[in-house]
């Protein structure tokens, strides 16, 4: 079994495997560094595909009742900045892919936060495999490389008279 410790102490066992142990990672070692405060609103379990859900949170932020099986492997709320982070955990099924990111859109668009797509994969290896399948405008995390974060489009952070 993969313990999780989430935020305000409570504790969590998914089921064994890589997978979970990504979005194990994702919680202690990726919302602390990028999302500070973020709250854990759904983590999905491969064995028990809904592990955790924040019904409170579910609400306040329109999340359709009937979709939470469609939701990503883990998604965080941070209340600050009001960012939704929809995060893919990769070790054997795929990253944010155009088709994937515009499925989310559409099911979440009345939810009134930015919403922020994050495919996380645990090494370079696999991340290399599924390059090409990474949407524009979305983020990786490597679990491997825990301090940095790769972002699929440079106009955002760089300036540009083609892209103002």
């Amino acid at each position: 079994m993969v313990p999780i410790r989430l935020p305000a102490g409570k504790s969590l066992t998914l089921s064994p495997g890589s997978h979970n142990q990504l979005q194990c990672a994702v919680v202690e070692q990726f919302a602390p560094r990028f999302a500070p405060g973020a709250l854990p609103v759904y983590i999905g379990d491969t064995a028990r595909k809904m592990l955790y859900l924040d019904e409170t949170l579910v609400r306040k932020l329109q999340i359709p009742a009937d979709e939470h099986n469609k939701l990503p492997d883990v998604v965080l709320y941070q209340e600050e900045t009001k960012r939704l982070f929809l995060i893919e955990a990769v070790t054997s099924h795929g990253p944010v892919s155009p088709k994937r990111h515009y499925e989310l859109e559409k099911m979440l668009s009345n939810v009134p936060a930015t919403r922020i797509y994050i495919s996380v994969f645990p090494d370079f290896k696999e991340f290399k495999t599924h390059t090409t399948d990474i949407t524009w405008e979305t983020e990786v995390w490597i679990s491997g490389v825990p301090d940095h974060m790769i972002h699929f489009n440079g106009p955002k952070f760089l300036s540009n008279p083609l892209h103002p």
